[in-house]
């Protein structure tokens, strides 16, 4: 087993597969930030392969796949097979805006994909174009109705919530927990990326003062839905907090990075498509497999590396001090 410096067990990988997406969301990559080069070299299925099975034998239990928009991936479907062949690895799930999710669901499903979390910000396809850059949203619902038919359940709606952007819309994402089953995690947003450090860049999240006006608090999302209850019943792999509205099949998640940080039970590590692990995904700090992993190397090679980036995992990010990871956008690290 995996334990860092802190008495943290670490058993969960998310394995960035691509860097590439085909939105423009303005908290990620917004339309005014020039786009950054694609990674010079990405990861084979053979190289992520072999990372995922090192971490197996290190104690790593669960694996979700992210982007950029990991669905972007020609051979996504076979490294799903490939990853759940897997030993130890019990949990496969993957990350998606939901555009191309449709098409793919029930050749996921069938390769060995548990589930998906689908990113969707809005409920109003004109909302949508401004906070993604383009067209989608009646894509993004087909995926939702794909992947929950292909046996992807549960299906999971992540919404960064931002004031003045689609705050009005939490009362209307959590009814569909209630009508439509849905399962909707309400995330509060943060500042990451190059943009964050520059004023003169339009983007969202350009610097604190405007992280601070987006930001809608996990205590207040709570406070507009007062109908809801704590529900101990749902126990997950991540740091949300759950809820059920009355007569709700769903449940409505709150993650709360920036107000209630979670730092203390995190156990997971990142895995960046160009193959470099962050031990946390607010701080810059990398430990690099690809040299390890294009030259002759054993399994015990990369398990070390491994265990190094563990081993440098810090404490707690460091938000509420202005310090956040800007040396990647959030499409090179993997959500």
């Amino acid at each position: 087993m995996l334990v860092d410096a802190f008495g943290r067990s670490i058993d969960y990988l998310r394995v960035s597969v691509t860097d590439q997406c085909d939105l423009r969301c303005q908290y990620c990559r917004p339309l005014s930030l020039p786009v950054a080069p694609p990674l010079a070299g990405i990861l084979s299925n053979a190289d992520i392969v072999t990372v995922v099975r090192a971490a197996a034998l290190l104690g790593v239990r669960k694996v979700r796949l992210t982007g950029g928009e990991p669905l972007l991936r020609r051979d996504i479907v076979d490294l799903v097979s490939s990853l759940a062949a897997v030993p130890g690895i019990t949990d496969l799930s993957l990350t998606t805006n939901g555009l191309h999710l449709e098409r793919l669901a029930l050749a996921l499903a069938a390769a060995g994909l548990k589930r998906v979390n689908v990113s969707l910000d809005t409920l109003h396809a004109d909302r949508f174009v401004r906070i993604t850059g383009a067209p989608g949203l009646e894509r993004v619902l087909a995926g939702i109705g794909a992947a929950r038919a292909a046996g992807l359940r549960p299906v999971k709606v992540n919404v960064v919530v931002m004031r003045g952007v689609n705050d009005d819309e939490i009362a209307d994402f959590a009814a569909l927990t209630v009508g439509n089953g849905w399962h909707v995690r309400f995330i509060e947003v943060m500042p990451i990326g190059p943009a964050s450090g520059d004023p003169d860049c339009d983007n969202v999240l350009t610097h604190s003062q405007d992280a601070g006006a987006l930001l809608v608090s996990a205590a207040e999302i709570l406070s507009r839905l007062p109908a809801l209850t704590p529900d101990d019943s749902v126990v997950g792999f991540g740091p949300a907090r759950m809820f059920r509205l009355p007569g709700a099949t769903g449940t409505v998640a709150i993650i709360s990075p920036v107000t209630d940080h979670f730092c203390s039970g995190c156990n997971r590590l990142r895995l960046t498509a160009d193959g470099k692990l962050r031990p946390c995904l607010l701080d810059d700090g990398e430990v690099d497999l690809w040299p390890v992993l294009h030259t002759d190397h054993t399994p015990e090679d990369v398990a070390r590396l491994i265990t190094q980036a563990v081993a440098n995992k810090p404490r707690q990010h460091h938000l509420d001090e202005g310090h956040s990871a800007r040396a990647r956008t959030m499409t090179q690290i993997g959500g």
